[in-house]
């Protein structure tokens, strides 16, 4: 299938196989655990079957532009275009506030290089932010299989600091510090919410003081 990216421009031959590098390395270390992306997905289906919260993932928006029809029962897409850069990875209720969120992975063990992210997302939350959504990005060591809740504001501050001069990576130090520890469990296996939780808290703490 041939996509085309918002630049007008397509994935060179040397991204398509590092693509597919990156598939063959994620499927061999399957057995170690699942991605964060599916450790979310499944954490929010538990929440939506227990009433505690309405979480998705959003739906990237793609135009298509050609598709296939080999069989009456099935349709093969040929072609489509990415129609704009998505925001972020979720959003959805919980406990009456708006939350909007994005997941990041890294195999660095020391560090998160802030190249994960990107400006538009960050303007997305920025927004979110200023209408009292809560905001924030996870954070997954995956050698470490470590996971943190990272608030925005936290991120708005490193990423200012990059554009000004500063690092261009958050230390596992600084994330342990600024950060929410998310913890494992069985069901659901990514227990998020008390994490969601304590960052109500900070921010009712936030508006009473101003």
């Amino acid at each position: 299938m041939s996509i085309h990216y918002p630049t007008g421009q397509g994935p060179t031959n040397r991204k398509i196989k590092r693509a597919n590098h990156v598939t063959l390395r994620q499927a061999s270390y399957s057995k170690r655990g699942m991605s964060l992306e599916k450790e979310i997905n499944d954490s929010n289906q538990y929440y939506l079957a227990t009433h505690q919260a309405v979480i998705h993932k959003k739906p990237t928006p793609i135009q298509l532009v050609k598709v296939d029809y080999p069989k009456r029962s099935a349709a093969v897409i040929k072609e489509a275009y990415f129609r704009r850069p998505s925001t972020t990875d979720y959003n959805g209720i919980y406990r009456g506030y708006y939350i909007d969120f994005d997941a990041k992975e890294t195999r660095n063990k020391r560090s998160f290089p802030l190249k994960n992210f990107h400006q538009h997302q960050i303007n997305h939350l920025m927004a979110c932010q200023e209408q009292g959504g809560i905001c924030f990005a996870f954070i997954k060591f995956t050698t470490l299989d470590l996971l943190y809740l990272l608030p925005a504001t936290k991120l708005f501050d490193y990423w200012q600091s990059q554009k000004n001069g500063g690092k261009s990576s958050i230390t596992l130090a600084t994330i342990k510090k600024d950060g929410i520890k998310v913890e494992y469990g069985l069901n659901p296996r990514l227990q998020y919410l008390p994490a969601i939780d304590q960052l109500i808290a900070i921010y009712k703490k936030g508006e009473k003081h101003e």
